[in-house]
């Protein structure tokens, strides 16, 4: 069960991070969003450039199981705040939209394994 948790953390931090470079890189050039991601990565680790391109909505999904531990719920409480306080104005639009999705319940299997 810990493990599940844990992948599931994992699936939330990289939809939060996809979507902060789509939506603050869509006014910057690729070459500085690359900069970024090249400044904040490993020596041992080395990743595909990154293109950003400009997209109609942003999903925001926190996956969880029924039973949350502390720190799943304060994830996911978390990144509802940041996305509120950092983009209200996309948030109020519906350009991001957050998700709060069981993973472990009947009709949420289908985008379960999309992701």
């Amino acid at each position: 069960m810990m493990k599940r948790n844990v992948v599931i953390l994992l699936i939330a931090g990289v939809v939060l991070t996809i979507g902060f470079f789509a939506v603050k890189g869509s006014g910057k050039s690729a070459d500085t969003s690359s900069q970024i991601l090249s400044s904040t990565q490993n020596s041992s680790t080395t990743l595909p450039p990154v293109s950003v391109v400009p997209v109609d909505k942003i999903e925001v999904v926190h996956f969880h199981g029924t039973q949350q531990c502390w720190s799943c719920i304060t994830v996911g409480e978390y990144a509802l705040k940041t996305v509120k306080e950092k983009f209200p104005e996309e948030f109020a639009s519906g350009k991001i939209v957050y998700k709060d999705i069981n993973g472990e319940l009947k009709e949420n299997q289908e985008i379960v394994v999309k992701y």
